[in-house]
């Protein structure tokens, strides 16, 4: 069985082609923007252009637009080729990396950026599973609270910064996504914003 992986919710946008355990193409490029342009080329750009029977795509949290396009590629795609296609949190699949350059460690802290300086942060324990809902905090409040001794993410050095945690700068990568625990997959393509809208409703007015 061949599955098509994307990933779309950082500043990196990547794709990973696998035949069954095994990534047979894979393409990671650190863009900060630009995802909506760069994704459908590099999946085109895969053998039989990405056909899959499978897609993984990634719900965030991270960038709104990039976790929306990812999202409607893999709908899209799966519509066409008539692919099942689940959705799996990305904090997950940086601590499954680090856990998986770290095996052995007792569970994972997983820091990345957040909307309007603030951090998106969430702990797993040894076997990649969550044991914290994610919290989007301000720096020194994520500084403020306990942490694992592996820190991993985009903001992994800051929030490790003057403790004796170890920090992997890690940005999510598709080729990564079979180290995830299979009960990290859902059919619920929903995505995980992470925090609450940015904008504020008006109120009703009363009638007149």
């Amino acid at each position: 069985m061949r599955m098509l992986a994307i990933e779309t919710a950082s500043e990196a946008c990547s794709v990973a082609l696998f035949e069954g355990d095994a990534v047979i193409a894979h393409d990671h490029r650190i863009l900060g923007r630009g995802h909506a342009e760069a994704l459908v080329p590099m999946i085109g750009a895969l053998p039989d252009k990405g056909r899959a029977d499978r897609i993984l795509v990634s719900l965030g949290p991270g960038s709104f637009t990039g976790v929306r396009i990812g999202l409607a590629t893999a709908r899209a795609l799966g519509f066409a080729w008539g692919a099942e296609v689940l959705g799996f949190p990305t904090l997950a699949l940086i601590a499954a990396q680090a856990l998986g350059m770290r095996p052995g460690s007792a569970g994972v802290t997983v820091c990345t950026n957040g909307g309007h300086g603030e951090w998106f942060v969430a702990e797993f324990d040894a076997d990649g599973l969550p044991t914290s809902d994610t919290a989007s905090l301000t720096p020194e409040a994520a500084r403020a609270r306990p942490h694992a001794a592996l820190v991993a993410g985009s903001r992994a050095a800051l929030l490790a910064e003057g403790t004796d945690a170890e920090a992997l700068d890690l940005l999510p990568d598709a080729a990564a996504v079979g180290l995830l625990d299979p009960a990290l997959l859902t059919p619920a393509l929903a995505p995980i914003y992470g925090r609450g809208p940015d904008a504020t409703p008006m109120k009703v007015q009363a009638p007149a």
